[in-house]
């Protein structure tokens, strides 16, 4: 039969979720905090509102907190979107709806740093490519949530099978710079703005390397070498430097609000010696690296990393793809965390952020088989704490704490085994995502499908 008109309505706005059911209705939360957001100056505001949760106690499972903590016979406890307690069986209960996760896991929800969902999503066809303003080698002054398509059905996906619960959507790599990232809590919305992440700073997007040479070089402009690349982008941080405000330009605010250490910089960089260089630019012109992604070579820089703050945000075995990957090393991470420095595991694929957990494991593998014993607590936070920290979220996410976001994975198994996957997904502790409820999986517009075309079976 097909499904009436109130209710199919209620579906296609939040993305089949049992919210519906609630007054708190999609509308509601997209729009209740535009006006006063919009208002205090801040353009594209999050409209971003919690989906209505219920005060929960997580019982009986093993807890991996984030921080490297471990808890066998684990207590979690949240209530309005909030984390109240995590601790050990002593915890009490007591007006909590009580779920047993006897045999099961439960950590904060993962985190991936490098995503482009919505930006390339999926199909992918030419008509959803926009992660690249590929027309100059500079273009700080595109959004990235510009771009991004809030029905992608990557973002279901990345939930269900991954328990991921934020995410960064940057631009593409040909540009050295390539504009503004985008921080988002992964919801089903109508709106990007019901999806960003509130209070999340921006990030900007940087590349070097072979990527912006070969789309720029054969066009016969600049730049076209490695030393091109690193001129082009030193003029723009004279040039952003002198920028007195006077007359508005979009480039030139973003970057100042790197300058000023409101924006960070997220760095496409695979060779060690241009991370190398790309830190004493950094130093050179008054800002600050905050990771370099896809790293491969970060393993032989690991004390300079460290020494400088600067996080890698890197994937467990892809190397040998291009030339600057040729000495990528299944070890990388292992190595860098050896050496102190801060290790995230992305994905940078629509199918890999979907097993975060899985490449974090592969990592850790790589590193045992090296003789370098990192505990399953450390590798957790390499998908969790770790990427909050390098988003400049950590104060709200990424790890089990009083007080953070109720942002939680209950797995039915060990998460870094390749046989365990999430059985229930909570975003601000609110219920989205549970394998054994079909009201609890979300489907974005695009899988539905129009309306009217046929019975709902």
């Amino acid at each position: 039969m097909r499904l009436p008109a109130k209710l199919t309505a209620c579906i296609l706005a939040t993305g089949a979720l049992a919210a519906c059911a609630t007054t708190d209705s999609a509308a509601d939360r997209s729009t209740a905090s535009a006006g006063s957001a919009t208002e205090l100056g801040t353009p594209y505001a999050s409209t971003y509102r919690p989906y209505p949760g219920r005060p929960t106690a997580l019982v009986g499972a093993t807890v991996f907190d984030g921080t490297g903590g471990r808890i066998d016979n684990g207590t979690v406890l949240f209530r309005d979107g909030k984390l109240v307690a995590v601790g050990d069986a002593s915890l009490s209960t007591e007006g909590y709806d009580r779920i047993d996760g006897t045999g099961k896991f439960v950590t904060p929800g993962v985190i991936d740093i490098h995503s482009h969902l919505g930006d390339y999503p999926t199909p992918s066809v030419d008509a959803h490519s926009d992660g690249n303003e590929a027309t100059s080698p500079t273009t700080p002054e595109v959004w990235a949530e510009h771009s991004v398509w809030p029905q992608d059905p990557g973002f279901s996906r990345a939930l269900a099978n991954g328990g991921v619960t934020s995410l960064q959507i940057l631009p593409g790599s040909a540009n050295l710079t390539g504009g503004r990232s985008v921080t988002l809590k992964n919801v089903a919305a109508r709106t990007v703005q019901g999806m960003k992440f509130p209070g999340a700073p921006y990030g900007m997007k940087m590349a070097c390397g072979e990527n912006p040479k070969r789309v720029y070089g054969g066009r016969g402009r600049m730049p076209s070498t490695r030393m091109g690349n690193f001129a082009v982008n030193r003029q723009m941080w004279l040039d952003a430097k002198a920028y007195d405000g006077e007359k508005r330009d979009l480039g030139k605010e973003t970057l100042k609000g790197v300058l000023d250490g409101e924006i960070l910089i997220h760095n496409h960089c695979y060779r060690a010696d241009e991370m190398a260089l790309v830190m004493d630019m950094a130093k050179e012109m008054g800002y600050k690296v905050t990771a370099f992604h896809h790293a491969v070579e970060a393993y032989k820089i690991g004390d300079l990393l460290r020494e400088n703050d600067v996080c890698s945000a890197i994937w467990a075995d892809w190397y040998g793809f291009k030339m600057e990957a040729y000495d990528g090393i299944l070890e990388n991470a292992a190595l860098l965390d050896q050496a102190g420095a801060c290790v995230v595991i992305h994905s940078d694929d629509e199918n890999g952020i979907q097993r975060l957990n899985q490449e974090a494991a592969k990592a850790q593998a790589a590193g045992r088989r090296m003789g370098m014993e990192i505990s399953d607590g450390d590798v957790i936070g390499w998908i969790t704490l770790n990427a909050a920290k390098a988003m400049g979220i950590a104060d709200q996410t990424g790890s089990l704490e009083a007080g953070k976001m109720a942002d939680v994975v209950l797995w039915n198994g060990d998460p870094l085994s390749v046989y365990s996957r999430p059985e229930k997904v909570w975003i601000d502790g609110a219920l989205m995502f549970d394998a054994l409820d079909r009201k609890h999986r979300p489907v974005s517009d695009f899988e539905l499908g129009q309306p009217g075309e046929g019975d709902v079976k």
